[in-house]
């Protein structure tokens, strides 16, 4: 299999799974040993982050009226309403745990084992959050609170541990914190444009000697590929959250937890996995 295959591959998992609550990481980790790839061979560190920013991109581009309204609005309550000084407050925590436990992440929670305990504690708490917060009236993106912003930001932190699922956090620590569904998810889709771009830059400079231009034709296709598929996902997933419940994603992630500790016992077993 060519490594133009394996990017367009890895750029649509990235695209379909990074804005919903069901674990990119989980995916890949199934995905890149059945593509035949050793994810410390260059230029697949790299890659996976670069991608990440073709899925950031499809963000900006679907919610750019309403991004540029925001930004460019003068406030009426003061700038401490602003949707900026909102993001900021949000990604203060996660940015602070992301650099202290960057190595800890890579050299030890980006296992199967720790992959497979999170997605499915994570359907747990997605379930009982749904059950016992009832959707509040109507509101809009404006509504949010700074309180509300700093605690989707405190929650985020827990999107660290890979498997978590960043999109998880943010969405259903919304709706914990008095946030109606749709908007949660539409802040959880702003905060992810400055808290990946963040991390994806500290591991792109962290790898940048990967980046070659034997390397460039396969990181521009993964990020395009990413690009259209996230593009397609946000757009269904915002009609989806405004009228049906998340549940049917936490079943997701229990049945692909169940399938990547499956892989990761076969692959023990016959002496090729665990890593």
């Amino acid at each position: 299999m060519s490594d133009m295959v394996r990017a367009i591959v890895l750029g649509i998992i990235e695209g379909l799974t990074e804005f919903l609550p069901v674990s990119s990481t989980g995916h890949l980790i199934l995905a890149m040993p059945c593509l035949g790839i050793d994810e410390a061979q260059p230029p697949w560190p790299v890659f996976l982050y670069f991608i990440q920013t073709g899925a950031i991109l499809a963000v900006v581009i679907y919610f750019w009226r309403r991004l540029w309204r925001q930004i460019f609005t003068r406030p009426t309550a003061g700038w401490g309403s602003h949707l900026i000084a909102k993001l900021l407050v949000a990604m203060i925590p996660a940015g602070v745990v992301g650099l202290l436990l960057d190595r800890i992440m890579e050299e030890y929670l980006e296992k199967p084992i720790p992959v497979v305990v999170a997605l499915i504690v994570g359907a747990g708490v997605m379930v009982v959050i749904e059950r016992r917060c009832s959707r509040p009236k109507p509101m809009k993106i404006e509504d949010v609170s700074l309180r509300q912003a700093l605690l989707v930001g405190l929650a985020q932190c827990v999107s660290v541990i890979p498997g978590t699922s960043r999109a998880m956090a943010t969405i259903m620590g919304g709706i914990l914190f008095g946030m109606s569904p749709a908007v949660a998810a539409e802040f959880s889709f702003y905060l992810a444009i400055p808290t990946l771009c963040g991390a994806g830059l500290l591991r792109i400079v962290k790898h940048r000697a990967e980046i070659t231009s034997q390397s460039a034709a396969v990181l521009g296709l993964g990020f395009w590929v990413s690009f259209v598929v996230a593009l397609l996902v946000v757009a269904a997933f915002m009609r989806y959250i405004q009228t049906r419940k998340l549940w049917p994603f936490a079943v997701y992630r229990v049945l692909l937890g169940l399938v990547v500790l499956g892989w990761w016992l076969w692959g023990n077993s016959v002496g090729g996995g665990g890593h």
